[in-house]
């Protein structure tokens, strides 16, 4: 009978898969110490080595599609309150 796959948070295998990369631990001891295969010790090493150059990525790039939207919907808000406040002084002009 097979036991229920534990799931780790991204902050746990972190620390773990940073723990060996500072390799001031035998990944054995490692094991030990979190209670964890020193097979997926492994595997969450290589997975951080590799996408470690993602970390220092420019992020400009991502980020451009998100602000054009939100900067678009201020743009327009803008227009209609600059209408309606014009509207609102030629109104208020012929009450004086």
């Amino acid at each position: 009978m097979a036991g229920k796959r534990k799931v780790r948070s991204a902050e746990f295998k972190a620390k773990v898969a940073l723990a060996a990369l500072r390799e001031r631990q035998t990944v054995s001891e490692l094991a030990s110490q979190f209670g964890i295969h020193p097979t997926q010790i492994h595997q969450w090493r290589k997975q951080l080595a590799s996408g470690a150059a993602e970390v220092f990525r420019d992020g400009r790039t991502r980020r451009s599609g998100v602000p054009e939207a939100e900067q678009a919907e201020l743009y327009e808000q803008i227009g209609r309150l600059k209408m309606e406040l014009e509207w609102l002084k030629k109104k208020a002009a012929s009450f004086e």
